[in-house]
C-alpha cells in the first residue's frame, strides 16, 4: 500500500505541475482536464510496463538468490494439515 501511495502521489504531482497553469479558478479548464487525463494515462501505462518487466524478472532473481544460499526456490511450504481427531463418523 505504501508503494502504491508513493507512486500515486508522485504521478499526481508530476501531472499537476505539468498541466495546471492557472490557480485562479476552482474548477479545471477543459485544456487542463484533457492534459491531466492524458498525463495520468501515460504514467499508468508506463507503470504497467514496469510492473510487467518486474514480474518477469522476479522468478529468476529468486532462483539465483536461492542458489547462492543453498535453499530451494519458490514460496515457503505450507504446514501439513492436521489429521482429524477420531470420533463418531458423520452420516
Amino acid at each position: 500500500l505504501r508503494d502504491f501511495l508513493l507512486v500515486y502521489n508522485r504521478m499526481t504531482e508530476l501531472c499537476f505541475r505539468h498541466c495546471v497553469c492557472n490557480l485562479n479558478y476552482r474548477l479545471l479548464t477543459g485544456r487542463e482536464e484533457s492534459c491531466l487525463d492524458s498525463c495520468a494515462a501515460r504514467l499508468v501505462r508506463a507503470n504497467h510496463r514496469l510492473m510487467g518487466a518486474y514480474v518477469g524478472l522476479v522468478p529468476a532473481l529468486l532462483q539465483r538468490r536461492a542458489a547462492e544460499h543453498g535453499t530451494p526456490a519458490g514460496p515457503p511450504a505450507l504446514p501439513a494439515a492436521p489429521e482429524p481427531a477420531p470420533g463418531p463418523a458423520e452420516p
